[in-house]
């Protein structure tokens, strides 16, 4: 899995699409979170691969709602970004928008992630710490049941990537947890880089 982007490039082309701080965010997020991942579960010489699948997931989100995953793949393309790249990032759509199916370990780690960070995101926003530091499992959970709580985060989506990877809810919000207290100081560093 070869990096045909360097991570300043793809920030730019992120915020090329996406005006909204949030989508910043959430780009930045999960491209932390990618990359813990990528460490954790012996890819590291693949993690920058991971990091930029992550941070370009929702490339066409912010001004292609309705074509999700779709005008992506125009938009990459443009980028001189890989095929293999383009399928990785754009079958976390797989079901909804695209049919790309997660086919590599990370893919579906994507597809399980994407939705989760948000819920998680939501959450960590109502705490008083403003921190994933301190968010435990059991709390996550709660949220999660409650399904007014964040509802754009499909809960169907998390349970179908959890299962995708053969792991359990808890052990899906677990690792994700620990991913997103892993990337948090830097994200935060990096949105403040970028006035954001």
């Amino acid at each position: 899995m070869n990096n045909t982007i360097t991570r300043e490039k793809a920030i730019e082309l992120l915020m090329k699409y996406n005006k909204e701080p949030f989508h910043i965010l959430h780009g930045l997020t999960v491209s932390g979170v990618m990359t813990w991942f990528a460490k954790e579960l012996g890819y590291g010489d693949e993690a920058d691969y991971w990091s930029t699948v992550g941070l370009l997931h929702d490339i066409d989100f912010g001004m292609y709602p309705r074509e999700h995953c779709v005008k992506a793949q125009e938009l990459l393309r443009e980028a001189n970004i890989s095929e293999e790249m383009i399928y990785s990032i754009c079958s976390h759509g797989y079901g909804i928008c695209v049919d790309m199916p997660p086919i590599h370990e990370m893919e579906k780690i994507l597809f399980a992630t994407d939705e989760l960070t948000g819920l998680i995101g939501a959450a960590v926003r109502l705490r008083p710490s403003k921190s994933a530091m301190d968010l435990e499992i059991s709390s996550l959970k709660k949220k999660f049941k409650d399904k007014k709580f964040a509802a754009g985060c499909s809960r169907d989506i998390i349970k179908q990537g959890a299962e995708m990877l053969g792991w359990s809810l808890d052990e899906l919000f677990e690792k994700t947890i620990l991913g997103m207290r892993a990337c948090e100081e830097s994200v935060n560093k990096t949105m403040k880089e970028l006035n954001l």
